[in-house]
């Protein structure tokens, strides 16, 4: 055997852990010598296989021709596909089929070559096979040999869950080779450290301690190759790789010991599942884009929160855990970058992901468990502790709401985390100094934490924790500072005072003549690369620096040379940032000479921050002076800094955080109870201290300041005065928390305290703040912005702002703050929110910057309960493809476009449809100002009115924020603040741009007169609006009433075809794009199949004609969009890009004519179409058109940009994302990894998935199938379209449940090879019995001249469906029907006079409307989740009166300002309810008995009805009816005078010169007395006659739809019903 040192490790009595490096000739040695065997089998993946399979081989071969047996042993290899897919019940079969077919025993070893997926497969395998064999372990990764592959533990994963089946079976030996390490990806490796974390937390300080300081050592360890098997032995071992092996061996033996005492999980062992109760639940939604260890970081993060939020552990120890994570590159929340940027980030749910922790093997039923830290090596329970789910759901929560109260803990006595300001200045005067500090009370935030990680990062210091935490032990270097290592930036995420303090101390590294990295890179994130730094470098170069930036001019990132700082004379300008000044001020003595720092540039900002670095450097052990000026004595901006190196005190103690503490102090004074901050008082550093007496004492507050203690008492509740003039300059960072104060401050300021230009008295003008625009966001606009949602007005100055306070009362509640990533913001609102119901605070894990656990201590120390909000929809995350909205559906919609584009009359029918208000910019401007827009101009001039038009702009924003319609005028976007305004509005609002020809424009310009003329010729203004108004908005409506005709020519049929209503395209794009009524699919996502039309015309508006044909029985219409062709290039051929504007035109073609959903799709080249595979830019702008236009369904190929896909993902809006892949190769196996891998990643990047596969064989489809169901029985799925190309695969078309692509003959030709029609589907699943037989009946009495089983039948049979509709004819609701009802062939049933009241007791359930109008004419059966059917009365009469009026009522008439029934019986009430429905402002209701039609009004006391007493005699000064519904018998009304017992109808119905809708229900005869009266007298005024059989036809439609899930072929049906109506009526 080759001379080998091992480290053996005892579990469960034996010392089966072998540990070392190089150990394959060990392990081959030891295998074969101590566990003798006639075969082993040695299973791997492929990507182990590729480093050391071969190895294994050699060695095995070598050692077996040494074996001294007759019969040697067999050594056979056996390699599966990577990944979690491969731990399944199918991986395990393929591999126990693998030892069946090779004939192996149960003398048989296996051996686990891999990481945690291999040693769980084949250690359940070997568990299992020949009812147990030997196994042992051989993990790669560092995540399997420090948790999976020790304990016994292995499974296999189902779709229910991970691990969910296994067994516990112990290795004969678990071999640990550090070396494998060395082939580990550095993910890989971080992946692994997550559990050496966490083992070390739960378990030793000391070890925790090694891992926090010496991550930079540990990653070098990996990074150092060996060569020649160096470290097989002692002798030859490194440092490094010693190091490696310690740290492995550590975290083995802590686990070996646990298992050890609890072997089967009991109690003990579920201690090594710290952070995985949270931290599965995350992968289970992340996997496998994100890693194990990844997610148990969070986990571990999120548990130890849960642990504090209990009072257990404390934020010490949270920041030492979230340092030491980062340290490894783990990710410690689900908002870091790597996680938030996964499309299934969104899917994070708390409802699910606690939900998915309800599966949990550590659970006592339902109660959850999880393993709670009481400190750094220590848990509170030795064993895993209930939790709540409230608990829980709080933590997981991306968002809080905190419930107004009084305190409980009144008086409150506490003390703030230590200054940030005072933190990180100790933490780089200790870093730079000579000796040893002890910090106390270090505030443990994210910026302390970048501050100390930087530090380490330039070897500047050592740092070590004391007191369980609580004292930071500092080794100064003494100023040597080196360059991080190749490849290592310093990164500061958002930390400003980081960033500008390491900026200097990042000059300060001189140079080396070792091969180190030249340069020093400070970065950040997003914000910090826009914050300013540009007066600290050029301060820095003039001074003789090498000071670079990488990108923007101004901000990070820095590049910077080392080579000292050279010292001398510095000018600094300090007007935007005292940090600049004490970067310098920090740094000055270890320069080259002695620094004289000049600030220039005018006043200084935050003297006291400049004041409070002087102060510590002095503490430290350098004095600054600061010059005087001889003659008046006055202090100067001028600082001499003498050259020294600090040295460090002994210990320093932080103050406690004044800023932090105006949040506490403000919660007492806004709540009138009391509140004591210790370690804050007059004697502070920090210039916040003073905002106590200087701002909470002249609001009305009882202010006790000692020099080491501060106590406010509030006055009574909303008792608060305004400030008046305030200048906060010393104390910039309260200014936040005084501006919350204000808004709700209505008092009058003190005496002496009144603004002298203003007469206004609850005024509060804060000064002073401006530097506040460049901390973490513009604070000054992010506190106007979120002030607004409350309703407070407030006005922006230079260097302010200015609040106008109002009573608690009457600000608006149900707020959503959103933070702007800001801690300031963030607990400024939260003292908001203690006196404002239902405040949401976004963002709430931002207040880590400087009080990580201030939610704890707002409830535990304050007293007020806070509640976690999730702010994901769980629609959202479960069912996307219903149509989860990524903006808020209530959020008004602003409507822009020329003037004469049809904005008025669009916003007027959306608002009827979405039933908001219609809110029109003119006319509100007019109210406001009292006078007319052309009058204005003429007075004032355009500038003064577009400034005025920008102000209206910005208040009708502010006023209406949600559920209305905001109708703005042609010109607004002239300004570039107006275009701002909007543009900011689109990022959370709908702005939707009506476009409209040109020509169609000038013709109505030409007519209109109320507003100013423009002045220049109307082409040129559209022209230069154009490219704004497409800027501004992010949806368009097509507004084209005359182009399509136009480009067909007028023999075209289309042309001369009534149009879609338009009032039904207005209605489904609003309704669409805002979410009320999302125009999806409703069988997509469902239990019923739906299908989508596929066009493949290169022009689709010459086919439009024939769409009510094409698309019968499909749920969308796909428009391939690479398949269409301009005109002008008709003829083209191959690869093909469609100019924008004439997808518009198709689109818009499409819309005139179907309300169907749209499948856009852009198919590349390669996967079939005809658009070029390199065009990603030019088919993101089609995608982009889409998303614009409305369209419900957008096609994405996945191997298109992930980042331009997920771009836009957060676009999209309420529309859908089918996410798709094609394979024409035919070498597609629906059972490998590769189309598992594929499937994945397009269900994390779209809402739907598509697989498209090609048959070579009937059993290719079958595997479709199996891949299918599968992936299906995942809860929370995605909807699949899966299907097999070719002639082979049209079984899989047949099959496929989602999305169909079909055919039709009538296209000219199929988009794929092997395509199905529709009606060919619907046979081929009737043979298979997947679509049997129905039969559905019309119950009435009498009914044999109903037209209604011509009307079905014709529909069924236009569907291609095998269902029949008969006569019923009974006498009563008796035995006949109550049969028919229950027969295992029932589809359902229309219901007619007598029986609509009768049939009532026999429905489950009836919907709203049925119930609201009192009478069923349609029964639904609806099978339950348990097999079983229960019969749902439903009313489609409304709905049918409804779209008769609807599709006919006259563009003149908007709405309906009145509207007359005929008639008070059951039809009536269906009139009147659809009439509401429609919008009718008042109904007037006529019938002889006047009894009964005050019966009719008092069904519907929240309707406006009126009884007249005659036909034509309409209420004083009340409008005639623009709408009539006539529901009694035709033989009971006439025009004749003379004709005795019938209704007279006179011309004097039709008095609305508007015209109107005139519906007789009566379908015989064919022209009734009301309706030949209306044809003769009112024609001319524009009224419309609409026939009773029309009604029949359009309820009839909307049962077919209910019953089938179908949409009713109207065309088809029509014609036939109609034929046979007017043959009946011609025999009459």
């Amino acid at each position: 055997m080759v001379a080998t040192d091992i480290l053996k490790i005892s579990i469960l009595g034996k010392e089966s852990i072998h540990c070392g490096i190089h150990l394959i000739p060990y392990i081959v040695s030891t295998v074969l010598e101590t566990l003798p065997a006639s075969t082993y089998v040695l299973v791997t993946d492929t990507n182990v296989a590729s480093f050391h399979l071969s190895t294994f081989e050699a060695e095995f071969k070598e050692a077996i021709q040494k074996v001294s047996a007759e019969t040697k042993p067999r050594f056979i290899p056996f390699i599966i596909p990577p990944g979690e897919t491969s731990k399944s019940r199918e991986g395990k079969a393929q591999i126990e089929d693998f030892l069946l077919l090779n004939k192996c025993t149960r003398d048989t070893v296996m051996l686990a070559l891999g990481g945690g997926v291999i040693g769980d497969l084949v250690g359940f395998v070997a568990a299992t096979f020949m009812r147990g064999v030997r196994l042992c372990q051989i993990p790669t990764t560092l995540l399997a040999m420090v948790d999976s592959s020790v304990g016994g533990k292995t499974a296999i994963d189902t779709p229910h869950g991970k691990n969910l089946i296994g067994a516990f079976w112990q290795p004969e030996y678990t071999f640990i080779d550090a070396a494998f390490l060395e082939t580990l990806p550095t993910r890989e490796f971080s992946n692994g450290m997550a559990e050496v974390v966490k083992t070390a937390a739960i378990w030793s300080d000391k070890e925790f301690a090694d891992l926090e300081t010496r991550s930079s050592e540990i990653f070098a360890a990996i990074q150092t190759p060996s060569s020649n098997n160096s470290g097989r032995t002692l002798s030859t071992r490194s440092e490094a790789q010693q190091l490696l092996l310690s740290i492995v061996v550590g975290s083995i033996s802590v686990k070996a010991h646990i298992v050890t005492i609890d072997e089967r999980e009991t109690g003990l062992r579920n201690l090594v599942n710290f952070g995985h109760t949270i931290g599965h639940a995350i992968e289970a939604v992340l996997t496998p884009a994100i890693l194990h260890g990844e997610c148990v970081s969070i986990g571990i993060l999120y548990e130890a929160e849960v642990a504090r939020q209990l009072g257990i552990l404390n934020q010490v120890a949270i920041g030492r855990l979230a340092r030491c994570l980062k340290a490894y590159n783990l990710p410690i929340s689900v908002t870091d970058p790597r996680i938030a940027s996964l499309p299934a980030a969104k899917l994070l749910t708390v409802e699910r992901l606690l939900d998915i922790m309800k599966v949990d093997k550590k659970n006592s039923g339902s109660q959850k468990k999880i393993v709670l830290l009481s400190r750094i090596g220590k848990t509170y329970e030795e064993k895993a502790s209930d939790v709540s789910d409230q608990i829980i759901a709080k933590i997981l929560s991306d968002a809080v709401k905190v419930i107004p109260g009084v305190p409980s803990k009144d008086p409150v006595r506490m003390a703030t985390p230590g200054s940030k300001s005072i933190s990180n200045r100790a933490l780089v005067l200790a870093a730079l100094g000579k000796g040893t500090c002890r910090l106390k009370n270090l505030l443990h935030s994210d910026d302390t934490q970048v501050m100390m990680t930087a530090l380490l990062d330039l070897k500047g210091a050592s740092f070590e924790w004391e007191d369980e935490g609580e004292t930071l032990v500092v080794n100064g270097g003494a100023g040597a500072l080196s360059v991080p290592e190749q490849g290592k930036e310093i990164y500061l995420g958002n930390a400003g005072t980081a960033a500008r303090f390491l900026t200097t101390v990042c000059t300060l590294v001189q140079k080396s003549s070792s091969a180190q990295p030249s340069t020093t890179v400070v970065t950040g994130n997003a914000r910090m690369k826009q914050r300013p730094i540009g007066p600290l470098v050029d301060a820095l170069r003039s001074n003789g620096s090498q000071v670079e930036y990488l990108e923007s001019q101004g901000c990070l990132p820095l590049s910077i040379t080392p080579a000292g700082l050279k010292g001398g004379k510095i000018q600094l300008a300090a007007s935007v940032s005292s940090q600049y000044v004490s970067s310098i001020l920090l740094c000055a003595p270890y320069a080259a000479e002695p620094v004289t720092l000049e600030l220039t540039g005018g006043q200084v900002i935050s003297q006291p921050y400049i004041d409070m670095t002087l102060a510590m450097m002095k503490t430290f052990g350098v004095a600054v002076v600061r010059q005087v000026d001889p003659v008046t004595k006055k202090l100067l901006d001028v600082y001499h800094i003498p050259k020294g190196t600090y040295v460090n005190p002994a210990e320093y103690s932080i103050e406690s955080d004044a800023s932090s503490a105006t949040y506490p102090l403000a919660i007492a004074a806004i709540t009138g109870t009391s509140c004591t901050i210790a370690n804050i008082g007059s004697s502070s550093l920090q210039g916040d201290a003073r905002f106590a007496k200087e701002v909470l004492e002249p609001m009305g507050c009882q202010v006790v300041q000692s020099e080491n203690e501060t106590t406010v008492k509030g006055p009574p509740i909303g008792q608060l005065k305004a400030l008046g003039l305030i200048d906060m300059e010393p104390m910039t960072d309260a200014f936040l928390t005084a501006s919350v104060l204000a808004a709700v401050a209505a008092n009058q300021p003190k005496a002496g305290r009144e603004l002298q230009d203003s007469d206004a008295k609850n005024v509060t003008r804060i000064v002073g703040i401006a530097n506040q625009r460049v901390k973490e966001c513009n604070r000054i606009k992010a506190m106007i912005d979120e002030l607004a949602k409350f309703g407070i007005q407030t006005k922006e100055l230079n260097d302010g702002l200015e609040i106008y306070g109002k009573p608690i009362s009457e600000l608006a509640t149900g707020v959503s703050v959103h933070c702007y990533d800001d801690h300031r913001v963030a607990m400024a609102f939260s003292v908001l929110a203690s006196v404002v119901r239902e405040t949401v605070i976004e963002e709430k894990r931002c207040v880590d910057k400087t009080w990580p656990n201030w939610w704890d201590d707002l409830e535990n120390k304050i007293g007020l309960k806070v509640d976690g909000v999730d702010l994901a929809s769980p629609s959202d995350a479960e069912a996307s493809f219903k149509g989860s909205p990524s903006k808020s559906p209530s959020a008004s919609v602003v409507i822009v476009g020329m003037r004469g584009s049809g904005k008025t009359f669009i916003g007027q029918l959306a608002a009827a449809t979405l039933q908001w208000p219609f809110v029109d910019a003119d006319f509100y401007f007019v109210e406001k100002h009292k006078v007319e827009v052309r009058a204005f101009v003429q007075q004032n001039g355009w500038p003064a009115f577009r400034e005025a038009e920008t102000h209206i702009l910005r208040e009708l924003l502010e006023r209406y924020p949600t559920g209305h319609i905001l109708s703005l005028g042609g010109g607004i976007v002239e300004t570039a603040a107006a275009r701002e305004t909007l543009k900011s509005y689109a990022k959370h609002g709908q702005v939707v741009h009506i476009v409209r020809e040109i020509d169609e424009v000038v013709r109505y310009l030409g007519e209109e007169s109320s507003r100013p003329a423009y002045g220049e010729p109307i082409a040129d203004v559209f022209r230069r609006r154009e490219p704004w108004f497409a800027e501004c908005c992010n949806y368009e409506f097509v507004n084209h009433t005359g182009v399509i005709s136009s480009s067909l020519g007028d023999d075209t049929p289309i042309a001369k075809k009534p149009t879609a209503s338009i009032r039904g395209e207005i209605a489904r794009f609003f309704g669409h794009i805002t979410g009320q009524y999302p125009n999806l699919a409703a069988n997509v996502g469902s239990d019923k199949r739906s299908y989508f039309l596929s066009l493949t015309f290169p022009d689709i508006t010459p086919a439009l004609i024939h769409v009510d044909e094409l698309a019968v029985g499909v749920d969308a219409i796909e428009l391939r969009v690479d398949l269409l062709r301009a005109p002008q290039d008709k003829d083209a051929y191959g690869p093909y890009i469609p100019p924008n504007s004439h997808v518009v035109t198709q689109i818009a073609a499409i819309r005139r004519t179907t309300s169907l959903p749209i499948v856009f799709t852009v198919r590349t080249t390669s996967q079939g179409g005809s658009f070029p595979d390199d065009a990603e830019d030019e088919a993101f702008s089609l995608f982009d058109l889409a998303t614009r236009m409305g369209v419900e369904y957008i096609d994405i190929e996945i191997s298109w940009s992930q980042k331009r896909i997920r771009d836009l993902n957060s676009r999209k809006g309420h529309s859908l994302l089918i996410a798709s892949w094609h394979d024409w190769s035919g070498k597609m196996a629906w059972d490998s990894a590769l189309t598992k891998d594929k499937y994945d990643l397009a269900a994390s990047l779209g809402d739907i998935v598509k697989l498209v596969g090609k048959a070579n064989s009937l059993e290719d489809n079958l595997r479709l199938h199996d891949f299918v169901s599968r992936v299906n029985s995942v809860p929370g799925s995605k909807p699949i379209i899966a299907i097999n190309m070719g002639v082979e695969g049209q079984l899989s078309r047949i099959l496929n449940t989602t999305f169909s692509p079909v055919t039709h003959p009538l296209l000219p030709n199929k988009a794929a090879p092997g395509q199905l029609s529709f009606a060919q589907i619907q046979s081929a699943l009737h043979l298979i019995g997947q679509l049997p037989s129905q039969r559905f009946f019309l119950f009435g009495n009498p009914i044999t001249t109903s037209m209604s089983p011509t009307l079905h039948n014709a529909a069924f049979s236009a569907l291609n469906l095998p269902y029949t509709y008969e006569y019923l004819e009974t006498d009563d609701v008796g035995q006949i029907i109550r049969a028919a009802v229950v027969a295992p062939d029932f589809g359902g049933a229309s219901v007619t006079i007598p029986f609509k009241l009768d049939i009532i007791p026999l429905m489950d359930s009836l919907s709203p409307e049925a119930q609201i109008i009192g009478a069923v004419n349609t029964i639904i059966p609806i099978t339950q989740e348990d097999g079983s059917r229960v019969l749902h009365g439903d009313n489609t009469d409304w709905i049918a009166i409804r779209e008769c009026i609807r599709s006919r009522l006259p563009t003149s008439v908007l709405l309906p300002e009145a509207a007359l029934v005929i008639g008070a019986g059951g039809t009536s009430r269906a009139a009147v309810f659809a009439l509401h429905k429609l919008g009718s402002k008042r109904i007037y209701v006529y019938n002889r008995t006047r009894s009964k039609a005050q019966i009719l009004v008092d069904a519907f006391p929240q309707i406006r009805i009126e009884v007249i007493d005659a036909l034509g005699a309409w209420p004083a000064n009340a409008p005639p009816p623009s709408v009539i519904v006539s529901t009694v018998p035709a033989s009971a009304t006439s025009t004749d005078p003379s004709a005795s017992n019938t209704l007279l109808l006179s011309p004097s119905l039709f008095a609305s010169d508007k015209g109107g809708v005139v519906l007789d229900v009566a379908y015989k005869p064919a022209l009734t007395p009301l309706l030949s009266l209306a044809a003769s007298t009112a024609s001319a005024k524009g009224w419309v006659a609409v026939q009773g059989l029309e009604m029949l036809l359009e309820q009839g439609y909307v049962q077919i739809e209910r019953w089938t899930g179908r949409r009713c072929p109207k065309a088809v049906v029509s014609k036939t019903v109609w034929a046979k109506y007017e043959d009946v009526i011609s025999k009459d």
